[in-house]
């Protein structure tokens, strides 16, 4: 389980491609620090298996499946790109975002980026979502964009709105995103749950 609160920016090392899966390396100095086999890291939203820790605790492999590749943007990563780091939260800390699973519902596409205010405000970001999930957004909900928690501004059917603070532009790699980019995508586990009860009671009453 994570917060949506960015621990670092990592960047990505190595790319192995093995069959339908891939083996990414992820150097960083703070989430990799202490990472033991098996231990928990969110990599842009993913909670991703650490593999293949680092001696040095400067680097960690993940090995990820197809499953993986195929419900995030995890496939469009490069050698070189930065990418949103998270350990597993400690029970017991502050959760200052709020709780997400690193489990991606989906992949959204920028469709829309300009600057709110006439100040350094940040920036107001526009994504198209897939249909599906207009259940589970909410204004002045919960969503978890690449990893990062975040409150919707805006919600349609098959479009939500976030407005980013310069602090996350500035230590998150949304700070870097343009229209036309991918973003992983985790709604409220909540709401999940509760639409999901709604679902079985209306097939109860059926």
């Amino acid at each position: 389980m994570f917060t949506g609160i960015i621990e670092e920016l990592g960047e990505v090392v190595a790319i192995e491609p093995t069959g339908d899966s891939s083996r990414i390396t992820v150097a960083g100095r703070v989430a990799t620090r202490g990472a033991t086999h098996g231990a928990s890291i969110a990599v842009d939203g993913v909670c991703l298996t650490v593999t293949d820790p680092s001696p040095k605790g400067d680097r960690v492999t993940f090995d990820v499946i197809a499953e993986s590749l195929r419900r995030s943007a995890l496939g469009d990563l490069r050698v070189g790109d930065r990418v949103n780091l998270e350990r597993a939260m400690v029970l017991g800390s502050r959760l200052d975002g709020h709780l997400v699973q690193g489990h991606v519902d989906a992949v959204a596409t920028i469709s829309e980026r300009r600057p709110e205010g006439r100040g350094r405000e940040g920036d107001v970001v526009r994504l198209q979502i897939p249909g599906d999930l207009a259940p589970f957004v909410v204004e002045k909900g919960s969503i978890c964009l690449d990893g990062v928690s975040l409150t919707l501004t805006a919600v349609g059917r098959e479009h939500v709105e976030v407005a980013l603070i310069p602090t996350t532009m500035e230590l998150t790699t949304l700070g870097h995103k343009a229209v036309g980019d991918r973003v992983n995508v985790e709604v409220d586990v909540i709401g999940k749950y509760v639409q999901r009860q709604l679902d079985l009671d209306q097939e109860d009453a059926r």
